[in-house]
């Protein structure tokens, strides 16, 4: 199966040297996802597209193909075609036929038609002698050129015609890495996650930086949080994972600072230790998830007292968003529920916080904070791989029992999104499988009968690892994880 690769229309209006640079990099990205499929893939640059074809006819690979290409950085559209040799206009009539005669029926239709290299017939030859022998031939509602019903789109390439079976829009932005590194401040929120993910989408590869208030079962909820945006989105390129423990720069907040301005100086300090995390990393810029007036601290006095904390450039993609349109795009993304599941640790809360801070104010009261504090605890951080947090999860989870075969009463919990079962479903002969994705598992699992023995199922063991641990953490211990034979 073949696909036409669209590249995002702000990459075709560059320069001839960036727009060739640009799609050199996206067509590295592609090649780098798709390394460790089981199938091969073939590409070819053409200059205003990409095309790639898929060793494999199997239905559900060709699926994998077009989920991953849907969440590459830099592709506008997909465009899922048919090639093959033609002789004449006839012949391309009667191939299109045979692909869309039976989808026209009562429908008023247009075909166009792109050419490439010599012919003794134009584009419009083509496109009158085709839709007119649809027309002719089919129980079409006729042809209508302004606003058809269903369009038939062509390419003649040379030798070769392409039918155009499907069009799928698709990430589009930047491929990465054409931007700058940035650092971006998560907590596991919809809001940090929505930011990291458009910061993503415009082509800058994001590293993570994670403030723990709410110990271990905190982290690790972040953590499935920004391996999920990673995969998802940015898989192409390694970044880094850094957690800072920062309950001792509460506890001192908490003891030290006026009640009003315990927000301000937490985000202050929050800026402060994230700077010291971006210049280990050579990274020039933080971003944030805050939105304009959302909360006390996001006023835009507040705000600009907060960036005063910081050389760094700070950017905000959502600062005009609301927060419905927050969630809506985490819907979008798929962080929704995952950032539903997390517990909300404000670390401080005023009870009459300040809407319009004063910087000299909070400069006194930041001075309260020991000296050396911030750069101790960045210090101590964990610094990960993003790919190595696979291998700490399973260091992590060593009581996590992981078996191939189960006993009678199991009941295997399919903990995968479902895209995913849908796509794949389970069955396992003599055993219950329930659905029920992961990002609800930590929710709803108290719900289930707690007499069963449950083992965790995904496709890789890795997410079943990570929410074994999470649920040991809540105090369920008789929890497996499930690995079938390959």
């Amino acid at each position: 199966m073949k696909f036409i690769l669209k590249l995002h229309p702000e990459i075709t209006i560059k320069s001839d040297s960036v727009r060739r640079r640009f799609t050199r990099i996206l067509e590295s990205n592609i090649r780098n996802l798709f390394k460790p499929y089981d199938f091969r893939i073939a590409l070819w640059n053409r200059w205003d597209k990409l095309i790639l074809e898929a060793k494999t006819t199997a239905p559900d690979e060709l699926a994998q193909v077009l989920d991953q290409l849907k969440r590459i950085p830099g592709i506008e559209q997909c465009l899922q075609v048919q090639q093959s040799d033609y002789q004449d206009l006839h012949d391309i009539y009667l191939q299109v036929k045979a692909v869309w005669g039976d989808k026209l029926s009562g429908k008023r239709f247009a075909v166009k038609v792109r050419r490439r290299g010599k012919h003794e017939f134009t584009s419009m030859d083509v496109a009158r002698y085709v839709g007119g022998g649809l027309n002719q031939h089919c129980d079409t509602a006729g042809v209508d050129l302004t606003n058809p019903q269903v369009l038939i789109e062509l390419e003649v390439d040379k030798d070769q015609l392409l039918i155009i079976n499907d069009r799928f829009r698709c990430l589009g932005g930047m491929p990465l890495p054409t931007q700058e590194d940035v650092v971006s401040l998560i907590s596991g929120g919809f809001d940090s996650g929505v930011s990291s993910y458009q910061m993503i989408r415009r082509g800058a590869r994001t590293h993570y930086c994670f403030f723990n208030l709410g110990g271990s079962e905190h982290e690790i909820a972040v953590k499935q949080v920004a391996c999920y945006l990673w995969q998802r989105f940015g898989a192409s390129h390694k970044v880094k994972f850094i957690s800072v423990n920062f309950e001792p720069v509460v506890a001192q907040i908490l003891e030290r600072v006026d009640n009003g301005l315990m927000g301000v100086v937490l985000k202050r300090l929050m800026l402060q230790a994230a700077t010291i995390v971006a210049d280990n990393l050579a990274v020039s810029t933080l971003v944030t998830g805050e939105a304009m007036g959302q909360v006390s601290s996001q006023t835009l006095s507040n705000l600009a007292v907060i960036d005063r904390a910081t050389d760094k450039l700070v950017l905000r993609p959502l600062i005009c968003m609301d927060k419905s349109e927050i969630i809506s795009l985490a819907r979008d993304i798929g962080t929704e529920d995952l950032s539903k599941s997390i517990p909300e640790y404000c670390g401080v809360i005023s009870n009459r916080p300040t809407v319009k801070a004063d910087l000299e104010q909070v400069e006194q009261q930041q001075a309260l904070i020991d000296q050396g504090l911030i750069e101790s605890v960045v210090r101590a951080a964990d610094v990960l791989d993003i790919r190595r947090i696979v291998k700490e999860a399973d260091e992590e989870v060593r009581e996590v029992e992981t078996t191939q075969s189960l006993p009678d009463d199991a009941v295997i919990l399919d903990i995968r999104s479902p895209e995913e079962e849908e796509r794949s479903p389970l069955h396992v002969e003599d055993s219950e499988v329930k659905r029920l994705p992961f990002y609800r598992l930590s929710s709803q699992f108290a719900g289930l009968d707690q007499q069963r023995h449950y083992y965790l199922y995904c496709d890789r063991g890795v997410m079943s690892r990570m929410q074994a641990l999470l649920l040991h953490e809540q105090g369920y211990t008789d929890v497996k994880v499930y690995r079938p034979k390959a």
